[in-house]
């Protein structure tokens, strides 16, 4: 394998506005009073002191009943109900923190381009410059139905909407141009007139006359975030995205996807090195690593249970009811979806030859497996990104202060004393942050 020359990288990671882990013996109080967001600052402070780029927070707007027709399935796990607003909670997140950035996830499709033009304009603000936006589509009809829809429009219409709809929201942050706040007492000036510009924005989705009812963000633009993993995806993510989250399996597939975001960014006329892909990991780590492959099996014994759980996990997101299917038959060919295309395209390139249940105990939700001591775990993730050239990897594992603490005070330290991350914030905006390596 042709390998590239190591460099630094970042780190992030990925949640949700949900209970953290409330299935562990380390979980505690916290795991009930999770909505007064006071556990949630802990966790960011805790990133912080490590020096993550940022926490991305997920979001879905429905509780699902796809599994079985019922949602008994998807409320037993906790996953997806009940969950909180993410942008509220990254307001709150930012403002007991001086550093770090939260992106927090909002639908193109549901809400209104100028409402979120000026949410995330607001946070921005309040924040000094670390707020982030999540761009997604959303990809389930009963989120749609919650909107008044009655099923949500076709999968690459929903990304030819979206372009059109963070043209709308771009232009909204720059009508206020960047001098146009002036506050002279001399001349009873407080905004100057001239520089706050309505837009007139008349597109096939969207219109907008504009302008924004408060000055430019910090940034300029809040940072965008997508996951695009299909073609449309991509090609949207690489003409607009500041970061990807990704989830191809394998150093080979890693290589490729980033290889391909950056050849479309350039022929979007952007500058690939502005846009940084993180991939998705999940570390298990202990002492040795003997004892870090025993806390994997142990952690991998109930495959029932893991079949079961990550079925109800995609008959959400996928809108596939799992479990009419025979688990020991392959994955039928009239399996479709209309919304995470990606992630059935890729599980169905796994599963080739295998019996669902072999492809369900088999697979793992990660981009590469992480597992062992700091030490082996940072050699797994510095040849990583030796092969794939950059960008970084998203930390998605459970928040209980163990886990936690393994990451920030185990894994990190050893990331730091290679000289592979950062030890210390050299810019002052979450954009800063992205473009310092």
């Amino acid at each position: 394998m042709t390998t590239v020359e190591a460099a630094k990288f970042h780190l992030a990671w990925f949640k949700s506005f949900t209970p953290h882990d409330w299935r562990s013996t380390w979980s505690g109080s916290e795991e009930r009073d999770w909505m007064t967001g006071d556990s949630h600052v802990d966790f960011l402070r805790a990133l912080e002191r490590a020096r993550f780029d940022f926490l991305m927070l997920e979001d879905s707007l429905m509780v699902s009943d796809t599994y079985g027709g019922t949602a008994e399935a998807s409320l037993a796990q906790g996953g997806y109900a009940p969950k909180g607003d993410p942008a509220l909670l990254a307001s709150m997140l930012l403002s007991e923190t001086k550093r770090i950035g939260v992106i927090a996830t909002m639908s193109s499709t549901f809400v209104p381009p100028w409402l979120l033009a000026r949410t995330s304009a607001t946070i921005d603000h309040l924040s000094g410059g670390r707020f982030g936006w999540n761009c997604v589509t959303s990809s389930e009809n009963r989120a749609a139905q919650n909107f008044g829809m009655d099923a949500l429009p076709p999968h690459d219409e929903r990304y030819e909407r979206a372009a059109e709809y963070v043209e709308v929201v771009k232009q909204l942050w720059d009508s206020w141009e960047p001098d146009a706040f002036v506050m002279d007492q001399e001349s009873g000036t407080y905004v100057d007139h001239t520089k706050v510009n309505p837009i007139h924005f008349e597109g096939r989705w969207h219109r907008s006359r504009g302008p924004l009812n408060l000055m430019r963000p910090p940034q300029g633009h809040p940072v965008i975030c997508q996951a695009g993993g299909s073609p449309a995806g991509k090609a949207f993510a690489a003409g607009n995205a500041d970061v990807l989250l990704s989830l191809p399996k394998g150093l080979p597939d890693m290589k490729r996807y980033r290889d391909d975001i950056r050849e479309l960014a350039e022929k979007a006329g952007r500058d690939p090195d502005d846009i940084k892909v993180l991939f998705i990991i999940s570390p298990i780590l202990a002492d040795t690593d003997d004892e870090a492959r025993e806390l994997q099996a142990m952690m991998n014994s109930d495959v029932e249970a893991k079949i079961k759980a990550q079925m109800v996990n995609w008959s959400a997101t996928m809108e596939i009811d799992f479990s009419r299917f025979d688990l020991d038959r392959p994955l039928p060919d009239d399996a479709v979806t209309n919304g995470h295309q990606s992630t059935l395209a890729t599980f169905r390139k796994f599963a080739n030859g295998r019996t669902l249940r072999e492809a369900f105990t088999a697979y793992r939700t990660e981009a590469i497996e992480v597992v062992g001591s700091p030490a082996t775990a940072a050699d797994t993730l510095q040849e990583a990104m030796e092969f794939v050239g950059g960008d970084g990897f998203l930390v998605m594992g459970p928040t209980n202060r163990r886990y936690v603490h393994e990451i920030t005070d185990g894994l990190v330290p050893e990331l730091q004393r290679r000289g592979l991350v950062r030890t210390e914030y050299a810019g002052t905006h979450l954009r800063d942050h992205l473009r310092e390596f």
